[in-house]
C-alpha cells in the first residue's frame, strides 16, 4: 500500500475506524505502528471510543443539510467535492455542481482535508463524520467515555476532594497513564451541567462541593478592636520572620469550630505540611481549658515539629503563657479582622465544617469519629503541595528530623 505515512494509508485507516474496527485491529491490518493510527484519529478529529470495543465515536443526531448561515453541505455533497477534487476540478467549478459559494469548498477542504507535508487528501467520509461530531449536541463527554477515569474522579469526590484537587492528584496517582487525566472544568461540567449534574448520582457524599461561594469574601472593613492585655509581646509583628515563608516547619496556626451546648473542637494546621490536628473539649470553652487541650495534642510532638502556634485575639487563649510553660510553643496573634494572616487554619475549618455543619453539637461526637476526621483530612490532596497529601509531607519531614 505504499509508505505508512502516506495520506492514502491514513484514509484506508480512517475509514476502518468509522466501520468499527479498534485502534490495535486497524494497525494490525495494514501493518502499521500501534500508535500511529490514534495519531491520525486525533489530527482528523476522529475521537476514539475507549475500551476493547474501539471504533470512533458515533456522530450523533444530526442529519446532512440544515438551515442556518448557509446550506451545511451533506454527505452526498462532500462526496462530489472529493470526485471532483481527484479530477482536478476548481473549486468555483465544484461549488457550482453542488449549488453553493465557492468560499463554502474552499473553507471545507481547508478544514476538513487530510495533510502530510506538502501532500492534501480530502476524504468525504472522514470529512462528514468530522463535522457531525463537532454539530453533535450533547458531546461525547471525556468521563462517559473512559469509565477507568470516571471511577477515579468518582473515587476522589467520595473522599470529599474538590474537583481541582481530583484532578491534580492524577498524575501523582497515575504517573505513566496520560489517559488517567481530566481538566477541574470538565469535572464541575459532569456534577452541574450535563445530563442535569448526572455525575453526582454515583457519589456517597450528600454534595461534591463544599461551599457554593463564587467570588472570595471581601475582607473586613471594621474598625480595630481595643487592645487586650495578653496581646503584649506576642502580636503577629512579633512573630519569628521564620514563620512567615513556611520554609521551617513547626509553625502552627490554630483556632476553635464551635457549636451549641458550650461544645467545641480545637483545630491546628501545621504552616508548611498543612497537617491537621483536632481536639475535642470537654464541654467547656474557658482559657485553662483551651490550654489544656492544645498541650496535650502538642506533648507528642518532635521538638523541631513544636515552635510557635497562630491564633486570633479569641480571649479562649488569654492564658497563653500557661501554654508556653509547659510546652515551649509561643503563640502570636492576628490583626483584628484578618483572618487571611492565618488562611491554612481559616480553610481547614471549612473543611471541617462539611463533616461537621454549624449546628452540630461536639459533645455528641465521639472520639473515634474524630480521629477519622482528622485522617480524612491528612489524606486530602492540596494544590499547594503539589496535590501530595499533608500526611506524605509530614512523614517526609519525620524521615528527616529522624
Amino acid at each position: 500500500m505504499g509508505s505508512h505515512s502516506s495520506l492514502q494509508v491514513r484514509a484506508v485507516a480512517l475509514g476502518l475506524l468509522l466501520d468499527g474496527l479498534s485502534s490495535p485491529a486497524v494497525a494490525g491490518r495494514l501493518g502499521i505502528g500501534s500508535r500511529q493510527v490514534p495519531r491520525w484519529a486525533m489530527l482528523a478529529g476522529v475521537e476514539l471510543a475507549k475500551g476493547r470495543h474501539g471504533g470512533a465515536v458515533a456522530a450523533r443526531g444530526l442529519t446532512g443539510a440544515g438551515v442556518g448561515h448557509g446550506r451545511r453541505l451533506s454527505a452526498t455533497d462532500r462526496a462530489v467535492i472529493q470526485v471532483g477534487l481527484s479530477r482536478g476540478l476548481s473549486r468555483r467549478a465544484i461549488a457550482a455542481m453542488i449549488g453553493v459559494a465557492p468560499s463554502t469548498v474552499s473553507r471545507e477542504v481547508a478544514r476538513s482535508a487530510l495533510r502530510y507535508r506538502s501532500e492534501v487528501l480530502y476524504d468525504a467520509r472522514v470529512a462528514d463524520h468530522r463535522a457531525r461530531a463537532q454539530r453533535a449536541r450533547p458531546k461525547a463527554r471525556k468521563l462517559d467515555l473512559h469509565p477507568a477515569l470516571r471511577s477515579a474522579v468518582v473515587d476522589g469526590l467520595n473522599a470529599k476532594f474538590s474537583p481541582q484537587q481530583v484532578a491534580g492528584r492524577m498524575p501523582v496517582l497515575f504517573p505513566t497513564r496520560e489517559d488517567m487525566r481530566v481538566s477541574h472544568e470538565t469535572i464541575y461540567q459532569a456534577l452541574y451541567v450535563q445530563g442535569r449534574g448526572g455525575l453526582r448520582h454515583e457519589l456517597t457524599v450528600q454534595k461534591a462541593l463544599r461551599t457554593g461561594r463564587t467570588g472570595r469574601k471581601p475582607q473586613s472593613k471594621l474598625p480595630a478592636r481595643s487592645n487586650r492585655p495578653w496581646l503584649d509581646g506576642a502580636r503577629i509583628t512579633d512573630r519569628p520572620a521564620e514563620a512567615a515563608d513556611r520554609a521551617v516547619p513547626g509553625h502552627w496556626e490554630g483556632d476553635l469550630v464551635v457549636g451549641p451546648g458550650n461544645s467545641g473542637i480545637v483545630t491546628l494546621v501545621e504552616r508548611q505540611t498543612r497537617f491537621v490536628l483536632l481536639g475535642r473539649l470537654p464541654g467547656t470553652r474557658d482559657s485553662r481549658t483551651v490550654t489544656d487541650v492544645l498541650a496535650g495534642m502538642i506533648s507528642h510532638l518532635p521538638t523541631d515539629l513544636a515552635r510557635t502556634i497562630t491564633w486570633d485575639q479569641g480571649s479562649e487563649m488569654a492564658e497563653h503563657a500557661r501554654l508556653t510553660i509547659r510546652t515551649g510553643v509561643h503563640v502570636f496573634f492576628c490583626d483584628p479582622h484578618a483572618p487571611w494572616q492565618r488562611g491554612s487554619n481559616e480553610n481547614t475549618n471549612g473543611l471541617i465544617r462539611d463533616f461537621y455543619p454549624k449546628g452540630t453539637n461536639f459533645n455528641t461526637i465521639t472520639d473515634t469519629d474524630l480521629t477519622e476526621t482528622q485522617r480524612l483530612l491528612n489524606i486530602r490532596p492540596r494544590q499547594t503541595l503539589g496535590f501530595h497529601t499533608p500526611a506524605e509531607k509530614l512523614d517526609q519531614l519525620l524521615t528527616v528530623l529522624h
